[in-house]
């Protein structure tokens, strides 16, 4: 058997782990539906590589306005790798105790709002105080964890809390312990991670059935759409209605910061 064969078997297994969390998925759209019809945001938020996730929710074609992405680049930008703006930094930066506070002290957050929490290990201190202070505000938080990867880390907090703690849904992305799947003859180290797979099947789950639910209720998304589909004309009103849905959305949560 090839390796490719391993690993896209092993991503086989990850979408049946998805699939047995349905419930999960459906509530959380429910929520994510509430806060959207009051006019308010989902918050999304993830450090390091649980980044693409949020990017993955929006704004990308398929998806449509009512989040709220929280990508801090000091947390997320990993092209240099070393150097200035390095990896090494944002790993530290990562688990800085108050870094969270500092962000969302630049929004005027909301007891009807939602909050969407990715992190793989669970055990960062940015994304844990990042859910703590959500409940804190009464504002429900959906985390997607890698549970069994979660479950054999340490926390690196001084209390041992990890994201699980502060979620009201935990949603699993049905990875291994430290994530990478694929073990090669002579290579003492695991490669080719899955939580991501997994995370982005779980993003897009949530989307079709908030969007479902948003258009039942009478307000249909406005979804970033290629031309290829809608035409060139559509696709770029989608686009401007789209963005400046988001910046009114937006707007609100500025206005109200520190409130």
């Amino acid at each position: 058997m090839s390796l490719t064969t391993t690993y896209l078997e092993k991503c086989a297994g990850i979408i049946e782990t998805v699939r047995a969390q349905e419930d999960k998925i459906q509530q959380a759209a429910q929520w994510f539906a509430q806060s959207i019809l009051k006019g308010r945001v989902v918050h999304c938020f993830g450090s390091g590589h649980s980044r693409i996730m949020v990017e993955e929710m929006w704004p990308r074609y398929g998806s449509f306005p009512g989040f709220n992405p929280i990508v801090e680049l000091s947390l997320t930008n990993h092209n240099n790798v070393v150097g200035a703006n390095g990896q090494r930094q944002a790993m530290f930066l990562e688990n800085v105790s108050g870094l969270a506070e500092r962000i969302l002290r630049n929004f005027g957050l909301s007891k009807d709002d939602c909050a969407l929490v990715i992190s793989s290990s669970g055990c960062n201190v940015v994304p844990v105080e990042m859910a703590e202070l959500f409940q804190q505000k009464k504002i429900k938080v959906v985390a997607i964890i890698t549970k069994e990867h979660s479950e054999k880390s340490s926390s690196k907090r001084k209390d041992g809390k990890k994201l699980s703690d502060f979620a009201d849904i935990m949603i699993d992305t049905g990875a291994p312990a430290g994530d990478s799947m694929i073990m090669i003859d002579g290579l003492e180290t695991p490669v080719s991670p899955g939580s991501t797979a997994g995370g982005v099947m779980i993003i897009n789950s949530i989307k079709a059935e908030l969007a479902k639910l948003l258009t039942d209720a009478g307000h249909p998304p406005k979804v970033l759409t290629a031309g290829c589909i809608v035409g060139n004309e559509k696709a770029t009103t989608l686009f401007e209605a789209a963005y400046d849905e988001h910046s009114h959305r937006m707007a609100e949560l500025y206005k109200n910061a520190g409130k």
